[in-house]
């Protein structure tokens, strides 16, 4: 895969459109975590720095193709500003007359953001019109949106097609980070897989199993794999209707080489709720009507000890319900010792998808792994061997 990047271009008076992903948590009109603006900020110095002017785009929420005020784009302006350093001016349309006129009055230094690109139906559909108005508010398009990627809309996809176009800076990070863990990585190669169903990872599984050494599968979706085995799992998550989905993923596994590690040791609860009274038994001894609620301790020093002597990590999805206290404990003490071993330069650990950064900011340990990806669907995506339609039309 061949990709330019913004180093192939001169950027001196450039009108660079750069799609990048403000899809930012509020509440209330407060933003819950900036991790996304400031990933942002790299490509845009760089621009800025090289004599070129950004125009920013980006999705915000699920509008349905209509103007809504609570996912207006606008409200981003001050934390943008703060960021970045500089004037972010605003345009209340994403193209057409007053776009154009804001673009052209763009000074050096200074940043456009383009109204939410959602408000307009044409971009979901990826209309061909509307990918062209928006190609000729700039003379680069830079696809900086990793985590919307996967999504074949018109900011992503169709704009591509009428300008030269490149990956910004944070794209490049985030697939180098990919492709170090999945391409040629160094082995041997650890995957933990957690999350609440099977039945929205099996591609994800399918796809590890082909490249990795050993499976480290926690949380709900372990529930899964211990019914399959015939265990017992109380009134805990499961998809008892996928045991044949779960034993053909440890036939395949078993035929390739790699090696599945499935909870031996389960905390279990009568309640799921803060502080409920727990306690730890075997995975195969959950009584009726008991919840599953963490891996126990004796899995967790198997899964650190599966660490110890792996190169590379994959980390997708807690260990267990993370949210509540003290059912964070599998996924603290397991992703606390990866942080350790990645600070010691003994393991390459990259992380992404779901709950995933919010389990590692649970723990405090988000900027000790290797990297973190942001994205969710997009991190899964190409997780699972596919392309993504936003990097595939800029190859």
């Amino acid at each position: 895969m061949t990709v330019k990047t913004l180093n192939d271009y001169e950027l001196q008076n450039k009108k660079i459109l750069v799609r990048v992903d403000l899809n930012v948590p509020l509440n209330q009109a407060k933003i819950l975590d900036s991790s996304r603006i400031e990933r942002l900020v790299p490509t845009v110095r760089k621009i800025i720095k090289e004599g070129g002017r950004p125009i920013l785009i980006s999705h915000f929420g699920r509008p349905k193709g209509k103007y809504d005020k609570l996912l207006s784009l606008e409200q981003l302006i001050p934390e943008l500003s703060r960021f970045l350093d500089c004037r972010v001016k605003f345009s209340t349309e994403t193209t057409g007359t007053e776009a154009l006129k804001k673009v052209e009055g763009l000074a050096n230094g200074e940043v456009l953001l383009l109204e939410n690109t959602r408000f307009n139906p044409q971009e979901e559909a990826n209309e061909l019109n509307f990918s062209k108005s928006l190609s000729e508010l700039g003379d680069i398009f830079c696809n900086d949106a990793f985590s919307a990627s996967h999504r074949a809309h018109a900011s992503t996809v169709g704009v591509a097609n009428f300008m030269p176009n490149c990956i910004g800076l944070l794209m490049q990070q985030e697939l180098t980070a990919l492709k170090s863990v999945l391409s040629k990585p160094k082995r041997p190669v650890v995957a933990v897989v957690g999350g609440a169903k099977v039945s929205t990872k099996i591609d994800l599984l399918s796809n590890l199993i082909q490249k990795v050494d050993h499976l480290v599968i926690g949380g709900g979706m372990a529930n899964t794999f211990l019914h399959a085995q015939g265990n017992p799992v109380g009134a805990s998550l499961c998809e008892k209707d996928l045991k044949g989905t779960a034993l053909n993923v440890l036939k395949r596994a078993y035929e390739r080489g790699c090696e599945v590690h499935i909870p031996h040791d389960v905390i279990i609860a009568s309640d799921f709720k803060p502080n409920a009274k727990f306690t730890v038994v075997e995975a195969g001894k959950v009584p009726e009507g008991k919840l599953i609620l963490d891996i126990g301790p004796s899995t967790c020093d198997k899964i650190n000890q599966i660490f110890n002597k792996c190169e590379t990590l994959i980390w997708n999805g807690p260990m267990g319900a993370f949210e509540i206290t003290p059912f964070d404990k599998g996924t603290n003490i397991t992703t606390t010792f990866a942080a350790k071993l990645t600070n010691q330069n003994q393991l390459i650990s990259v992380a992404g998808g779901g709950d995933t950064v919010s389990a590692l900011k649970n723990a405090g340990i988000v900027e000790d792994f290797s990297y973190v990806s942001l994205a969710g669907g997009a991190f899964l995506e190409w997780m699972e061997g596919k392309k993504l339609p936003g990097i595939a039309c800029l190859e």
